[in-house]
């Protein structure tokens, strides 16, 4: 029998750009959805709702905003970025039945069970660039985003894939992101330019080469060709929001998502000099 969406509860903490492109459409699709967020923003949401612009389409809806949450929820969806995790945890004080993190990198979810606790699983989500134009306005410039989770959840609306090893779920998406969250940061160009251009082509491929190595190292099977074409199907003009966060003077994920693959190059005895450097150069820039 199907789930009916009515009944699901479903909590975002972080409501920007990755967390509202998720909330207007859950919202939309009858979920009661809660919007954890830093008071000004749950004012702001609490008063205006949200706004989703979408490839020449508006969504509006009006979730539910709070500066912490104090009641159960099915779902607590996670999706702040790195840098914001640990004051964005503080605001939990409820339980969930499932909580699943968004965000990039290795190494978010150890911090999130020992603060959380109860059933934490892996997830990741791809094809999905959006911006928060305003504390309430989220434009997307993609499609409906695949969401991946190391166990089953409810999202109405969007294409959930199961991958049951948590490890594979997080180096598929890190092994291709960190070269590019780098390479975008630290040169301001599009993805597009990157891998036209000879020079920094062969750059990205071996930052790639590095970090499936890692992965490998890791136990996760991964291909840098397989790898490859993803990016080279990615559209041109696409870049990353670590790129976007360095180049507005915000706190970044640099370190959250390249920084934990070299790390975990270390740890494992794997040299990532490529990756390296690239870090290093984006770090500077």
């Amino acid at each position: 029998m199907a789930r009916d969406a009515t009944r699901e509860t479903i909590a975002v903490l972080g409501p920007g750009a990755v967390g509202g492109a998720l909330a207007v459409p859950l919202a939309l699709a009858g979920v009661r959805v809660t919007c954890v967020a830093r008071p000004g923003t749950a004012e702001a949401i609490d008063q205006d709702g949200l706004t989703l612009r979408r490839r020449g389409e508006t969504f509006r809806a009006r979730p539910r905003a709070v500066e912490v949450l104090h009641d159960r929820v099915d779902l607590l969806l996670v999706t702040v970025k790195a840098p914001a995790l640990d004051a964005a945890l503080g605001r939990i004080e409820a339980e969930a039945g499932t909580v699943l993190p968004l965000l990039n990198g290795l190494e978010h979810l150890d911090t999130i069970r020992a603060r959380l606790g109860g059933r934490v699983i892996a997830g990741s989500i791809a094809g999905l660039e959006a911006y928060r134009e305003t504390p309430t306005t989220i434009v997307q410039t993609t499609g409906t985003p695949l969401v991946t989770a190391a166990g089953d959840v409810s999202l109405p609306g969007f294409e959930v894939r199961v991958l049951a090893d948590e490890r594979a779920l997080l180096w598929e998406k890190v092994a291709r992101l960190a070269p590019l969250a780098a390479a975008t940061a630290g040169t301001q160009r599009p993805v597009g330019d990157l891998r036209a251009d000879a020079e920094w082509r062969g750059r990205l491929a071996a930052a790639v080469d590095e970090a499936c190595e890692v992965g490998r190292a890791d136990g996760v099977s991964l291909d840098a060709s397989a790898q490859w074409e993803i990016i080279d199907g990615m559209p041109p003009g696409l870049t990353t929001s670590t790129a976007r966060d360095v180049a507005a003077g915000r706190p970044s994920e640099l370190d959250a998502i390249v920084g934990s693959v070299v790390r975990a190059g270390t740890r494992l005895g794997v040299p990532t000099p490529a990756l390296a450097a690239l870090l290093e150069a984006a770090c500077a820039a």
